[in-house]
């Protein structure tokens, strides 16, 4: 576990680091533009979506030492999905959705900036995460990796987890199956996506895309991951300290959205998580000693308090 810590905090700060470098001055783009996108990209972050990217490229085979530029580089990726991640928190945290005053223990960005630059800033960070794709691999892969972020954050992906939603918000009691295929597309769809880039990073230089198991393994992992991450997410809500989680606590109940524990109850919520902790790990199982750090990552998921 302290080998992941400090693999995390490093690859925290290298995700940072290309962040800050992709949103820099440019002719055209409005100064107050850039700071709104600059304050909600940059904001502190677990980074869980482009260190999952860098994960999975490495249990590819992909090194960071790019010798004789034989292994793709994921890092275009890795931004690329943060941005997507990004915008969708700076949408979400809007007075028309979840309305929110806190994220990332600092003020929304449309409580700093107002609504309209807020709404601005985040079409800005999802229309620059495509060009960052297009602009970073060869165009086979560029193709691949636009064509998988897109399914993710669209109106299948994503964008249709929000609108179940808020949905539910308006009345009804959905089943457990129902509430874990809204998870699935809304926080489940981008984070299986993380690691399917990755894959798709680390064969670029390579003649074919990655075989057909391997993103099964990885997707698989993801899947399980993403779930096991929303009900602890849930369980924060209720259980956990603002000052620590970095937002406002209380929140689903006090606008009657549905979740884990007002479905199941606190402990039956935790065990599914660990569940589903389980069985991420036993997606990785063909991987062998690749995956060593994805299998890590999860108990990280399970125990973390923000």
């Amino acid at each position: 576990m302290e080998r992941l810590h400090d693999y995390l905090r490093d690859k925290r700060a290298e995700v940072e680091r290309r962040l800050a470098e992709r949103l820099c001055p440019q002719v055209g783009l409005p100064t107050s533009l850039l700071e709104a996108m600059r304050y909600s990209l940059l904001a502190p972050g677990k980074r869980l979506r482009p260190i999952l990217v860098i994960m999975a490229a490495e249990a590819c085979g992909w090194t960071d030492r790019q010798e004789a530029g034989l292994t793709g580089d994921p890092w275009p990726a890795a931004c690329a999905v943060e941005m997507i991640h990004a915008y969708s928190l700076i949408h979400d945290d809007l007075p028309a959705m979840d309305d929110d005053d806190m994220r990332r223990g600092q003020p929304t960005c449309h409580k700093k900036f107002g609504e309209a630059l807020a709404i601005l800033a985040g079409d800005a960070l999802l229309t620059m995460a495509f060009q960052v794709l297009a602009e970073g691999y060869p165009p086979h892969t560029a193709a691949a990796c636009c064509r998988e972020l897109a399914r993710a954050a669209g109106a299948a992906g994503m964008v249709g987890g929000q609108v179940d939603d808020l949905a539910w918000e308006q009345g009804g009691k959905p089943s457990l199956d129902e509430l874990e295929q809204l998870h699935l597309r809304k926080t489940g769809a981008l984070i299986r996506a993380s690691l399917r880039l990755g894959a798709l990073a680390a064969y670029a230089p390579r003649l074919h895309p990655p075989p057909a198991q391997l993103l099964e393994c990885l997707d698989g992992y993801g899947r399980c991951l993403g779930l096991a991450f929303q009900i602890i997410d849930d369980l924060l809500d209720v259980e956990g300290d603002a000052t620590q989680t970095g937002k406002r606590v209380g929140k689903d109940a006090a606008r009657g959205k549905l979740t884990y524990p007002g479905l199941l109850g606190v402990t039956e919520s935790r065990h599914r998580a660990e569940r589903f902790g389980r069985e991420a790990g036993e997606y990785l199982k063909p991987l062998g000693a690749a995956a060593e750090l994805l299998l890590a990552l999860v108990p990280f998921v399970l125990e973390r308090d923000r």
